[in-house]
């Protein structure tokens, strides 16, 4: 997603180039595709100068959207359920709070970085000095 992300607003990217810019297998890379369409991240163009691009602008996408469509949730924990049931260690369990504090910081950190943040950071050496790291050093 970064990668087109670098190319939004040039058309569509093909995906072989993606594969050799990230030094990803094509394959592997036609799956995490079809995941990123249907969640509407992005968008197909047919056609000799076809490929794929954002389906918004890359401010407009945060990498818990990424993460989601891709992997389907943030994290997996028996004891800390979604689907309305509750683990039967939950009354003593001294633990859980400490990963409900887990999930909820990954998921406000996927939720609140975009691709453009990435992009900046990614200008800024790599990531010295950015937001993710100061939010880390101050919590």
């Amino acid at each position: 997603m970064v990668e087109f992300a670098r190319h939004y607003g040039e058309g569509p990217t093909a995906l072989s180039e993606v594969a050799r810019e990230q030094g990803l297998p094509l394959p592997y890379l036609e799956q995490v595709v079809a995941s990123l369409r249907r969640a509407g991240l992005l968008e197909s163009v047919r056609g000799a100068h076809g490929g794929y691009m954002l389906a918004r602008e890359p401010g407009q996408i945060s990498a818990g959207d990424v993460f989601r469509a891709v992997e389907g949730s943030l994290m997996t924990l028996d004891c800390m359920r979604t689907d309305g049931t509750s683990c039967a260690r939950e009354p003593i369990c001294v633990t859980r709070n400490v990963w409900q504090i887990i999930i909820d910081r990954l998921r406000d950190t996927l939720d609140n970085t975009t691709l453009a943040d990435v992009l900046a950071w990614e200008h800024t050496k790599a990531g010295v000095g950015t937001k993710v790291e100061n939010d880390v050093v101050q919590d």
